[in-house]
């Protein structure tokens, strides 16, 4: 399966950033931690160069406590916190959605523009905010970020891609000021797992994916990574190959459509909502060294 999805509004969301790049003072880059390396846009790098720069590793407490049988609860997060701070980066962990970590950025963000406050001070230049950039992937939880960040509904949500079409200033407080950008990717995937987990996350629009090929892709990994999960979730024999289990967890949780033939698309979409809401419990795709 090919994954590919560069909507027009992208590029103008690029060239909007791009523009934007002078205004700033750090750059705010949100990932998910299930998928750290994947969901970071190539681009960001070279948009940002000379910026402060901020990881937050959104929706860690998704992220796998046990990636395999001998290594330690939080550790792949933990190694991800490591990866990217031998980088150059300042980094926090965080959950948009619960509010976790989430206020704690503020002093992270003053803390990585500390330099540039010093400098200010030195030179009489007083009450200036510091003003941030957002920016990640589709659907990675940029959005209600900022509405936890700042206490109040100031960006639209939404749990599919492309919900922000354009930037907003959203005023913190006397100390920091933020821009939202939309959620932009790439024009081409040189890695197709990059895609594969792009759209396990839900970063790519469904409409145009074949959701059953991605639940067997997802079944595949979890019965090699996360042996048991299946069974104690849907009670199937994890030993069958896995369009046999995918047909088995349409058989369990009673899909099916007229003429009482089982309906594979919607276990997919049911195997599918279950692992992005984190029912299957903490899952994480890549691990330092073994991205791809």
């Amino acid at each position: 399966m090919d994954f590919q999805w560069y909507p027009g509004h992208m590029t103008k969301a690029k060239r909007m950033m791009q523009e934007s790049m002078k205004l700033i003072d750090i750059m705010i880059e949100l990932v998910d931690a299930r998928i750290p390396l994947s969901s970071r846009n190539p681009d960001i790098d070279q948009l940002a160069a000379g910026k402060y720069r901020l990881i937050l590793l959104n929706k860690y407490d998704m992220a796998c406590l046990l990636y395999t049988s001998d290594m330690a609860d939080d550790q792949v997060t933990a190694e991800w916190e490591k990866y990217f701070k031998a980088k150059g980066f300042f980094v926090a962990k965080t959950n948009s959605k619960s509010g976790k970590g989430v206020k704690a950025t503020q002093n992270i963000i003053l803390e990585a523009c500390r330099e540039k406050l010093e400098r200010d001070r030195r030179r009489g230049i007083k009450n200036r905010p510091i003003r941030a950039m957002i920016a990640g992937i589709p659907n990675v939880g940029k959005s209600t970020f900022i509405n936890s960040l700042a206490g109040r509904a100031c960006t639209k949500t939404g749990n599919k891609p492309g919900v922000t079409k354009g930037k907003q200033w959203i005023k913190l407080n006397k100390n920091i000021e933020l821009l939202d950008t939309p959620g932009i990717l790439w024009p081409k995937f040189e890695d197709q797992t990059v895609g594969l987990r792009l759209a396990l996350i839900g970063s790519i629009r469904d409409e145009i994916l074949n959701q059953d090929e991605m639940a067997i892709e997802l079944i595949e990994y979890l019965k090699h990574h996360y042996s048991g999960i299946l069974e104690k979730r849907y009670q199937v024999d994890e030993s069958e190959d896995r369009v046999k289990i995918l047909n088995a967890i349409a058989e369990n949780r009673n899909c099916r459509m007229k003429g009482n033939e089982l309906d594979y698309e919607k276990a997919a979409k049911i195997l599918l909502e279950e692992f992005r809401n984190g029912k299957l419990g903490r899952i994480s795709l890549e691990v330092p060294g073994e991205e791809a």
